[in-house]
């Protein structure tokens, strides 16, 4: 062995067999690293975005830990939550409705409830129930998980109420909780409708539905409901009966045909899909679902304790709260509501005497037939707030149930012209040949002159009593309601272009009837006076708009604030139409006043814009009419009041014809002289369209005088009726702003701007005068002046006096013409 020191090796050696480690003359290699028994290769560590992604261990826990845990909230909540009594639906509060100044209004009737036994109760009126509610009640649990998360979810989002409910959650929430949609009711609603399913039948919890349930017509339960629609019990309803009262549920008011005829088609849909409901259930054959006809329910009696106009109001303020989501049916009816209107006492009270001095006072129900056809309506609103100041609904809510202020089922007539006149300004219209439409375009007037450029179809309107114009300007069409011309005017403008307008001025866009093509500007439409008045206000308002408001204020308990929509002034908020066009459109309304159909509303005694309107076979009457302070549409209606059919008002109150500008401007002429009485005077503040001021150049020649009564007018050859001369009046041959019209004086009665005789008609005495004596009582200057009205004859006033004694007033006139 050599003793010299041995050099180290490089790289690596294999050991040599039997050395040991550490041993001289070997290097020590690295201990391979040993598997573990029985383990294959190891998984890699995670890295990266893996490291964030749970594994199937966690996974499971999380699923196993969640559901323990819901597990344990369901034995919490199953345990802590008792069924609770009978809530306060059972004993109802009441609402109370104030005046805006704070006097009390109304307070809503007591609860209208029977309860009875489910062996009481038709079994195709329990099967219609099951098929518009809960198809597999008796098959199911007491909750639907789906329907109660959708709900939840909607609920929490915001997205309002939404249904989806099984019959026994909804009997819980009727009898034993409240109707507000809040997570915490939702949460009692589930654990109690769990409980209630294991202690109660089926047949309890539907019979406590039924008894529970509020079907509108102030009733509670189907046996109050059966007695409220069709006069029996509910042991005797029938498949139809049954079918409709099911479909209430789901809109108790809405869907009242009665109430709303509009609506019909939406409960007509709702009651056929109850009926289809029970077919796919084998509750009724295919044959005897065939055989079911629609069963009209009977005209609608209100409560005692709201009685004259208190029912319809109440009515109407409950409409316009539910219909703008401030508050729901459900939590209304609830009560403890204290409910302050925009409605003002004075205003309410004299239009309540307007109608009954100039209209029904005059009836006579016992030899007239006719007379106890007629029904009106009424509605103001402040132009500059919306604010709804006063409205008529009726002679009796408990007489007659249906609101006539609200309905829409009774065509506008030619009150409608003006939205086609505004359209044009505010679209810059032209005639065919290309002369821009103003007041002062001439059209012509020939009766049952075809529409030319429109490819829909031959339509060729006839004017009232056939009678032709010839070429006759826009203003003075609109003083005579000629029929060829709006009608040709319509297409001018593009009728879609009038739709949008009359949409925009306030009429809803739903309103049956309101179609584009020519016959629009006839006023086929339906729309109800609380519409038309709203689309007038935006006009007064120089064309600025925003929805109606009938509540000022709402408590609950005294104390609590509930949030309305808007601010007041926020009707004012948004431009609908041009001023120009809003402007334009009022002058030409003041000249039907002045010298058109609508002359009776100068009885006002303050400057007036408005327009007189006939529906079809005179079954409604319309003047819709405005001063710069006041908004006001009057409708005279006929109906019958058993069957609620429309019905013709040929020869009521002992008169020909009732038109416009006869019943209707009279009772908008006193309203608005009482309702403004006290008040600032004052006059319109115009801004014209280019070319409205300039002179008329109508070649119409009126001729000899006019026997034949007259468009709107109300006139007859004996001055029984019409608008302030007794016949019917002649047009106007044009004006400018702060000029009168040019009268012919052989047009009935005087027209001498500086005083004579009129003539000698009278109107009962209570309204229009037949004639006048004078215009003005002598040289008539421009501004207001006073007169004595006496009876039905004016001197030194008006032209036209009111019933019983003497009535001192001021009317505002323009200076004469030239």
């Amino acid at each position: 062995m050599s003793d010299e020191p041995q050099q180290r090796s490089q790289g690596w050696a294999s050991r040599e067999p039997g050395a040991q480690p550490g041993s001289p003359g070997t290097k020590q290699q690295p201990r391979p690293r040993q598997k573990p028994p029985g383990k294959g290769k190891q998984r890699p560590k995670r890295t990266g975005l893996r490291r964030l992604v749970p594994t199937w261990r966690m996974l499971l826990g999380t699923i196993l830990g969640t559901a323990l845990l819901l597990a344990g909230l369901f034995a919490l909540g199953y345990f802590l939550v008792r069924i609770p009594s009978a809530n306060a639906a059972a004993v109802k509060q009441s609402n109370v409705f104030l005046y805006a100044d704070g006097s009390q209004l109304a307070r809503d009737g007591d609860v209208n409830r029977e309860n009875v036994a489910l062996e009481h109760i038709s079994k195709v009126a329990q099967h219609a129930t099951l098929a518009a509610e809960d198809r597999d009640f008796y098959s199911e649990s007491a909750i639907d998980p789906k329907a109660m998360i959708r709900a939840g979810w909607n609920t929490v989002t915001g997205k309002g109420r939404q249904s989806g409910s099984t019959i026994t959650q909804q009997y819980v929430k009727n009898y034993y909780l409240g109707q507000e949609q809040t997570v915490t009711r939702k949460v009692k609603e589930f654990f109690i409708s769990v409980k209630l399913d294991r202690e109660k039948s089926k047949d309890e919890i539907l019979e406590g539905y039924l008894n529970t349930s509020y079907y509108g017509r102030n009733a509670y339960g189907i046996q109050a409901a059966a007695q409220a629609y069709y006069g029996v019990n509910a042991r005797d309803l029938t498949v139809g009966q049954g079918a409709y009262l099911a479909a209430l549920l789901n809109a108790p008011s809405e869907y009242d045909v009665i109430a709303h005829p509009e609506n019909r088609a939406g409960a007509l849909a709702r009651w056929n899909y109850v009926l289809d409901g029970m077919v796919k259930q084998k509750w009724l054959t295919r044959a005897a679902r065939a055989r079911v006809a629609f069963p009209e329910p009977r005209q609608a009696k209100g409560s005692a304790g709201l009685s004259g106009q208190r029912g319809y109001l109440v009515q109407a303020v409950t409409a316009y709260l539910t219909s703008n989501g401030i508050l729901d049916e459900d939590t209304l009816t609830r009560g403890g509501f204290r409910i302050t209107t925009t409605l003002q006492k004075s205003k309410q009270d004299a239009f309540v005497r307007a109608v009954n001095d100039q209209l029904m006072d005059g009836l006579d129900r016992k030899n007239r037939k006719v007379d106890t056809y007629v029904r009106a309506g009424g509605v103001a609103i402040d132009p500059s707030s919306g604010k709804v100041l006063a409205m008529y609904g009726g002679i009796d809510y408990t007489k007659q149930y249906v609101n006539n202020a609200t309905r829409r089922d009774y065509q506008v007539g030619s009150t409608f012209k003006p939205f086609v006149f505004a359209s044009a300004v505010q679209n810059g219209s032209a005639t065919e040949d290309g002369r821009p439409i103003n007041p002062n375009t001439v059209y012509d007037g020939t009766d049952r002159r075809p529409v030319q450029g429109w490819n829909g179809g031959t339509y060729a309107p006839e004017n009232e009593d056939g009678e032709s114009y010839g070429d006759i300007s826009v203003r003075t069409a609109t003083d005579r309601s000629v029929n060829s011309v709006y009608a040709q005017m319509a297409v001018d403008v593009g009728p879609a272009n009038v739709e949008r307008t009359a949409v925009a001025l306030g009429l809803p866009a739903d309103t049956p009837d309101l179609t584009a093509s020519p016959s629009i500007a006839l006023g086929p439409a339906t729309a109800s006076v609380l519409d038309m008045t709203e689309a007038y206000a935006t006009l007064a308002n120089h064309g600025r708009h925003g929805p109606y408001t009938l509540v000022a204020k709402i408590t609950k308990d005294g104390s609590e604030s509930v949030r309305l929509p808007a601010p007041d002034g926020a009707a004012a908020d948004r431009q609908a139409v041009s001023r120009e066009a809003a402007d334009t459109t009022t002058s030409m309304l003041q000249s039907v006043v002045d010298g058109g159909t609508g002359q009776a509303a100068q009885n006002a005694g303050r400057p007036a814009a408005g327009k007189t309107g006939t529906a079809e076979e005179d079954t409604a009457a319309w003047f819709a009419g405005y001063t710069p302070d006041l908004a006001t549409v009057v409708a005279v209606m006929g109906q019958d009041p058993d069957t609620g059919a429309h019905k013709s008002l040929y020869g009521a109150l002992g008169l020909a014809r009732v038109n416009g500008g006869g019943l209707p401007a009279q009772i908008w002429a006193q309203f608005t002289q009482d309702a403004l009485d006290g008040s600032d005077y004052t006059d319109f503040d115009l801004q014209l369209q280019p070319g409205a001021e300039e002179p008329d150049d109508s070649v119409y020649d009126p001729g000899t005088t006019d026997t034949t009564g007259g468009q709107d007018s109300g006139g007859t050859t004996d001055g029984t009726q019409g608008g302030a001369n007794g016949s019917r009046p002649g047009p106007s041959t044009g004006r400018t702003p702060g000029r009168g019209p040019e009268r012919s004086p052989e047009r009935g009665g005087s027209h001498d701007r500086t005083g004579g005789t009129g003539g000698t008609g009278t109107s009962r005495g209570t309204g229009a005068s037949g004639g006048s004596t004078g215009t003005t009582g002598g040289t008539r200057p421009g501004g207001p002046h006073t007169g004595t009205r006496t009876g039905g004859t004016t001197t030194g006033g008006g032209t036209a006096g009111s019933t019983g004694g003497t009535r001192k007033g001021t009317a505002a006139v323009r200076s004469p013409g030239p």
